[in-house]
């Protein structure tokens, strides 16, 4: 499995009815990749439109499925994080 935290923005420009619809689903879309432990956790940053999501995907193509399915796909910009465990400083600083 590999996690992604997935930083994304809404584009305030595109706000229209479509837009508010599309950020009423996510919540609905969130509970359903948490169920099927693709949504590891998602958090709201604060002072901004959007979000800060960490999934746990097989591949960067499961990801990038998962994004382009949400319902707020085409009304946001993103960026993609990979992370890695960091287990402990003595394996660290043994690389």
């Amino acid at each position: 499995m590999s996690k992604f935290l997935v930083l994304w923005s809404l584009e305030v420009s595109k706000l229209g009815p479509a837009a508010v619809k599309a950020v009423f689903a996510m919540p609905a879309y969130a509970e359903k990749l948490s169920q099927e432990k693709k949504l590891e956790k998602r958090y709201h940053i604060v002072g901004r439109h959007g979000g800060a999501w960490i999934y746990d995907v097989e591949s960067n193509e499961e990801l990038d499925r998962l994004l382009a399915l949400s319902p707020v796909y085409n009304l946001a910009t993103y960026e993609v994080i990979p992370l890695a465990e960091m287990s402990s400083q003595s394996a660290l600083l043994a690389k």
